[in-house]
């Protein structure tokens, strides 16, 4: 296999084949560029991006893997991962080399979950925009195994590279050589916290933060396990920020030549963090700017749209926000925090959206985020696995953030991604300011909502007032502190069952019929008429108590029973 290929197999092999993985069988796109990472589901047939790499969770069974091998071939697939020891069976081999795909056992004990997220490290694309692949201290950016091998062949240790939550960025080989505490570091791609709490109390992260060179740590009994090896460990700062460190299993201290060629080395670690950093926002603001393009649906929508994958096929446009309430209540005066609030939903959102489809997008624009999800043709089809998508994520994220999520319709081309923005915006507006629970609605679930919000804007610009019989009744509120306007609007909403509305607004319904033979004589209103009922039907939505700090529309004052 040729070990250079960019984010192939090879490539794969090279990083985690001594820790990780091994190859049971190889195949024949052993070479060829991995197009994305996929999760086996036995029960719901996945779209596979052309080379992809599968991970067979829970796949055992021989015949399973022969099936699946087969399937995996007919889709142009690269490999498949399942739980070692993968099963000695003459079947597999032969399926493997008959379906092209080669077969691979993933060492018991690792996480599916961590060992995905670096895979998709391992084979990313770098830095967005980039003709070519860069270098940084004789390593490619932001390859940071290939960086953590160099180095382990400078000092002749294994090594980790470590973010401050200690947490696995990239590891080196022979790390057979280590010990048991370093194995379980790997396996869990963080810190065991044990380990973490015990070079805490020994103030070994002080003494490391604080040193502009290497720090010797001697050996550590953790609980009942046998001594640690001793460890060389250095920070890794960009200017005075510490952002990582970088961690050496050892047998002594390191020689000073050594030792120098480790804090140099630290040096060029932080180089590749912060490009790493900067491609991140850079592959962010791009793909914002993208998917921003394609749905304003104007000149350049075509070509945004197939720079992210989605053109010429029909688009389900997704928007998600947080409620103005629960964002106002959670995050009152805490703008920051809001901002982080709001980018952690959009990472989760798109991390959601690319696990249901490779050809997903997904941005934060303002305050929304928009999904963008490729759809297939039967509209029904396509709104109702919008809506799946949309409540699956909200159900993983759980209640706390308050996000909702507006489902627009299908946009069949570019042109048509602006209309079904400005549904999905729709939609999201009633979700924001609603009073209920929904969390996810198309526009036809809220359509005569979304025009009420709309006609509240048009009478609050043009500062219109309630006119007719509900003008008098206001005013006749006002002036005798009474609750006419209540007695109206619960009379309505129970459709004129008089013991109903009474209980409503906990009065006898002798006194209630009262009350609405007084509003009928003081408004003029002839509650017989189903026309002057609509009328006052509609002006009680529009006029909402409280509307104008809800739309900005003006309000009828409410009062308490007298």
């Amino acid at each position: 296999m040729n070990a250079s290929a960019h984010g192939s197999l090879a490539k794969v092999v090279d990083h985690l084949g001594t820790t990780l993985l091994h190859v049971a069988h190889g195949g024949a796109r052993d070479g060829a560029d991995i197009g994305g990472i996929v999760i086996h589901d036995p029960v719901d047939e996945a779209v596979l991006p052309s080379h992809a790499l599968v991970l067979g969770v829970g796949l055992h069974q021989p015949d399973e893997i022969v099936r699946l091998l087969a399937d995996l071939g007919r889709r142009n697939a690269v490999a498949l991962i399942v739980r070692a020891p993968v099963p000695r069976d003459t079947g597999l081999a032969a399926a493997a080399e008959a379906s092209g795909v080669a077969l691979l056992g993933l060492t018991r004990g690792a996480s599916w979950t961590q060992v995905a997220a670096m895979l998709r490290t391992i084979i990313a694309e770098g830095e967005v925009g980039m003709d070519g692949p860069q270098t940084l201290g004789g390593a490619a950016f932001g390859d940071l195994f290939a960086l953590a091998n160099a180095i382990a062949a400078l000092i002749d240790a294994p090594v980790t590279i470590e973010d401050r939550r200690s947490r696995v960025l990239a590891f080196s080989g022979q790390q057979d050589e280590a010990d048991a505490s370093r194995a379980e570091t790997i396996l869990g791609r963080q810190v065991p916290e044990r380990l973490s709490r015990q070079l805490t109390d020994l103030g070994i992260f002080r003494d490391l933060y604080r040193s502009r060179g290497p720090v010797y740590v001697p050996p550590m009994r953790v609980g009942r396990e046998d001594l640690t090896l001793p460890r060389v460990a250095v920070a890794v700062r960009a200017g005075e920020e510490t952002i990582g460190s970088i961690w050496a299993a050892v047998h002594r201290p390191l020689t000073p030549e050594r030792s120098q060629a480790l804090r140099d080395a630290a040096k060029v670690v932080a180089l590749h963090i912060l490009r790493l950093r900067a491609g991140t926002d850079v592959e962010r603001r791009l793909r914002a700017d993208l998917v921003g393009t394609a749905l304003e649906g104007r000149a350049g929508a075509h070509e945004a749209l197939s720079r992210l994958g989605l053109a010429d096929r029909p688009v389900v446009v997704l928007a998600l926000a947080l409620r103005d309430r629960a964002a106002a209540d959670s995050f009152a005066g805490q703008d920051a925090d809001l901002t982080t609030e709001r980018e952690r939903l959009a990472d989760a959102f798109a991390m959601h959206l690319s696990a249901v489809h490779p050809r997903c997008a997904a941005a934060l624009l303002g305050d929304v985020v928009y999904g963008l999800v490729p759809a297939p043709h039967a509209y029904d089809a396509s709104q109702a696995q919008a809506v799946r998508v949309a409540t699956d994520f909200l159900d993983r994220v759980g209640t706390r953030s308050g996000a909702v999520i507006g489902v627009g319709p299908t946009g069949e081309d570019a042109r048509d991604l602006a209309r079904a923005r400005s549904d999905a915006d729709r939609v999201l507006r009633v979700l924001r300011t609603g009073r209920g629970e929904q969390q996810v609605a198309r526009l036809t679930d809220v359509y005569v909502e979304s025009l009420l919000l709309e006609l509240r804007d048009l009478i609050s610009t043009r500062g219109d007032r309630p006119t007719g019989a509900l003008a008098k009744l206001s005013a006749y509120d006002e002036e005798r502190q009474s609750n006419l306007i209540d007695t109206l609007r619960a009379w309505l909403d129970t459709f004129g069952d008089i013991n109903a509305a009474a209980a409503a607004v906990h009065v006898h319904p002798n006194t209630f019929r009262y009350r609405l033979h007084r509003l009928a004589d003081v408004g003029g209103l002839d509650l017989t008429d189903p026309e002057a009922r609509f009328a006052a039907m509609l002006q009680l939505r529009l006029f909402r108590p409280h509307a104008s700090a809800e739309s900005g529309g003006p309000a009828i004052r409410r009062h308490a029973a007298t």
